[in-house]
């Protein structure tokens, strides 16, 4: 069953599979971005939030000392686990109706995983209630996961606290809020505020993480794809925004 899971195939895939439509891998683009934006940060300790197949951790370990790669889903989680310990994945995805297509990863396929592979722990874990052993960190990268949280703004009380002075919360989303994920009273942004005027994520966001937190530069947008079959993709946009604790 694991190895013909949809979701888990369609994100291994996207992970460490090819490139569609030449928009480039898009935890690598993200893992690239928070490594050029932190060089004034130390580079001990990392948190990929949401890691799913972990792509991110992987490229993040070639620069952190240690890095926790954390998703609550374990079916996710196993993926990267098995390359980690066993250095290869298989999986299948669908190409139409029953038609699939076998594929297979390997760990010594990607520049440098197999000497960096034993600085990333992979856990399953909830990002509202994490564990108190999951703090001081230079960075903590949580892509395209806060509006999948059913507590956002628990979150984003708690994430505040496990970053260092100096250190960074980098976020990506493409802000879907979906009542099916996160009742509409928990919503960061996405809707007309008291004035009347648009709040959007980023305003939200700006707010919750006030004063501890700032703005280190304009968010920037990071195109990504899924594929789901042969002939069906998703192609989104993903909102980068960078955060530096500066108290």
């Amino acid at each position: 069953m694991y190895e013909t899971d949809d979701i888990v195939a369609q994100y291994i895939e996207f992970h460490y599979g090819e490139e569609y439509f030449n928009v480039p891998n898009f935890p690598v683009a993200c893992a690239k971005i928070c490594i050029e934006n932190t060089k004034q940060a130390r580079r001990e300790r990392a948190l990929d939030l949401g890691c799913a197949t972990g792509r991110a951790s992987f490229e993040l370990a070639k620069t952190y000392d240690h890095v926790d790669a954390i998703d609550f889903s374990a079916r996710l989680i196993q993926a990267p686990s098995a390359l980690q310990q066993k250095g290869t994945q298989r999986y299948t995805i669908h190409d139409e109706g029953e038609l699939v297509s076998y594929k297979e990863i390997n760990l010594d396929d990607f520049d440098g995983y197999t000497h960096i592979k034993d600085k990333i722990d992979f856990m399953q874990g909830d990002a509202c209630n994490l564990s108190s052993k999951y703090t001081d960190y230079d960075l903590v990268f949580a892509g395209n996961l806060i509006d999948r949280l059913y507590d956002p703004k628990k979150f984003i009380t708690s994430i505040k606290d496990r970053i260092r002075s100096g250190g960074y919360l980098i976020l990506t989303s493409p802000y879907t809020w979906l009542e099916e994920f996160t009742e509409r009273n928990n919503w960061l942004g996405g809707f007309k505020a008291n004035t009347g005027e648009n709040y959007t994520t980023l305003d939200g966001l700006g707010d919750a993480l006030a004063p501890e937190f700032e703005l280190a530069s304009q968010p920037v947008d990071i195109p990504f794809v899924i594929r789901e079959t042969k002939r069906k993709y998703q192609h989104t946009l993903a909102e980068l925004s960078i955060w530096k604790k500066v108290s």
